[in-house]
């Protein structure tokens, strides 16, 4: 609906309904009904789900169009994000938002920080989609406002040509309502719990459900030792779960990234069931540490699996877990990815324990030769350093190229006496271009960073400490944040109006006529911050 219908169109419900409605004017109702958009958060996932499928469709067809993310752990941020992204580069195309749920756990949860292991309450993960939604819609009502308002300044100044141009301004406006790949961890309990968590999510807004393949009451971060995985079969019945959610909800074209932890977990906590040989069962317990047992020399408490006429006892711990071969990772994660993606999942993400585009790329070669579109979501982890990480595949690069490394101590390339040396500047340079490299050589269709804005918040409040407690005092303030935010444009800088303040304004004035006191008179500091 174009501006002018919308107002057409309020003008005939207000007058169906009589002179009793006469006192509302259409095109303040027309107004606010754009400043919505979105009803629902259904609205919300029906449409980033277009959208995400699109993207997807477009990387198939040209690798270089892959699509990125930023983590967001409160509504303000992921706010303030996309409304820099549309100053910086004018449209939120292929950028998306992600929601982590170590985030959730760390920030977010009743019982304070806690770490990722889904022990955080599983609701605070749709009340943080619905948070971040909310915000967002925000920020497209409080800049459709200001376009309301210089629409109507220029018809007081006679300007039809201005006017006619913010009408189409307003016609075409970009929303900052963009898809969320939501974290379900490994969905809080089994297939059920599953099923109604993903609903919850849905319902507020995620369009793309992240689920991971690890044992739910024993979920460690994707990071860190000790993970279990479970049996396929086990996973796959959440993949079907998170799909039913979506069709029920009417979310048709929702979209499951299946993440297999395999790569990094050596535990499994249950054999998994076979009916014969090579089945899924039968392939996932292939990859057991096992021994042959002699049937004169069981002990107590064995427990035994045949494979190939054979009596093994795979190998368990006090902890009653079972623990896989060692070197059996990456084989475990290509079957878990061709499984998932032959039942339902539309995209994959591998976690990995380094970010190096060639081994990235040769599990996903051998994935393609099954599916040949496979593609996948990748964690461009906090947890890497990446700094060491690229300096050392350079020196190896470079060792291997028969190329003088002996300047260098690869123990140490961290070191800040290597900064500025042709290998650090090589490896920034493959740094600065791994998300294009990996995408064109390794699938990566979707790039991310988990937790940027945990780590950028404490970085900056850290900053913000040292001076404003130390001898710059207020300066420290005032030259480090309000001066920056004044001369970068930072729309924060006039925080009454982002907080709605001349949205509420509006409002005073579409309810109350002459009689509005609104709170953005003469007086309000924030007009010093006109003339920046």
């Amino acid at each position: 609906m174009t501006y002018q219908n919308t107002i057409t169109r309020m003008r005939d419900v207000i007058t169906a309904n009589g002179p009793s409605w006469a006192a509302i004017d259409p095109e303040n109702a027309a107004r606010m009904a754009i400043q919505n958009r979105f009803r629902t958060g259904l609205d919300i996932a029906r449409y980033t789900a277009q959208i995400m499928r699109a993207d997807m469709a477009a990387y198939d067809a040209d690798p270089a169009q892959y699509t990125q993310s930023l983590g967001c752990w409160h509504g303000f941020i992921a706010q303030q994000k996309l409304i820099a992204i549309k100053k910086h580069f004018g449209s939120t195309k292929r950028r998306y938002l992600y929601l982590s749920g170590w985030m959730v756990a760390a920030l977010r949860s009743e019982f304070g920080p806690l770490p990722d292991q889904s022990m955080h309450e599983k609701t605070s993960v749709p009340a943080l989609i619905e948070e971040i939604y909310t915000f967002l819609k925000q920020a497209d009502a409080r800049e459709l406002g200001m376009m309301f308002r210089a629409l109507d300044t220029a018809r007081k100044a006679g300007d039809a040509v201005e006017a006619k141009r913010l009408e189409n301004a307003i016609d075409n406006y970009e929303t900052h309502v963009v898809p969320i790949i939501a974290d379900i961890d490994a969905g809080f309990g089994n297939a059920e719990a599953t099923y109604l968590l993903a609903k919850k999510m849905i319902e507020a807004g995620a369009c793309a459900l992240q689920i991971e393949n690890q044992v739910s009451d024993e979920k460690q971060c994707g990071h860190q030792d000790g993970k279990v995985t479970v049996p396929h079969e086990d996973f796959l019945q959440k993949i079907r779960a998170c799909r039913h959610a979506f069709l029920e909800l009417g979310v048709e074209d929702g979209i499951i990234v299946a993440r297999t932890d395999s790569l990094g977990a050596g535990l499994t906590k249950q054999i998994a069931y076979s009916k014969e040989p090579g089945d899924l069962g039968d392939q996932y317990n292939s990859f057991l540490d096992a021994d042959e047992v002699d049937p004169a020399n069981i002990t107590n408490g064995q427990v035994f699996i045949s494979r190939d006429g054979k009596l093994l006892a795979p190998k368990r711990l006090p902890s009653n877990l079972y623990q896989f071969r060692p070197g059996t990772g990456e084989d475990r994660v290509v079957l878990d990815c061709i499984t998932s993606l032959q039942n339902g999942a539309d995209l994959l993400w591998i976690e990995t324990e380094k970010p190096h585009v060639e081994q990235i790329a040769g599990m996903v070669d051998r994935i393609r030769e099954v599916v040949p579109n496979a593609k996948l979501v990748y964690n461009n982890s906090p947890s890497f350093n990446w700094t060491l990480n690229f300096r050392q595949q350079v020196f190896d690069a470079w060792q291997a190229a028969g190329k003088d490394v002996s300047a260098y101590d690869r123990s140490r390339l961290m070191s800040v006496e290597y900064d500025g040396t042709a290998l650090a500047e090589e490896a920034d340079e493959k740094i600065r271009t791994f998300q294009r490299d990996a995408s064109a050589r390794a699938g990566i269709f979707h790039h991310l960073i988990t937790l940027p804005t945990y780590h950028t918040a404490a970085l900056s409040t850290d900053n913000l400490a040292r001076e404003y407690f130390g001898d710059a005092g207020m300066l420290g303030y005032v030259k480090n944040v309000q001066r920056k935010e004044i001369r970068e444009g930072i729309a924060c800088v006039k925080h009454q109006n982002m907080a709605g303040s001349d949205i509420g304004d509006d409002h005073k004035e579409y309810f109350a006529g002459e009689a509005a006191l609104k709170a953005g008179g003469v007086h309000n500091t924030m007009n010093q911050f006109e003339a920046a």
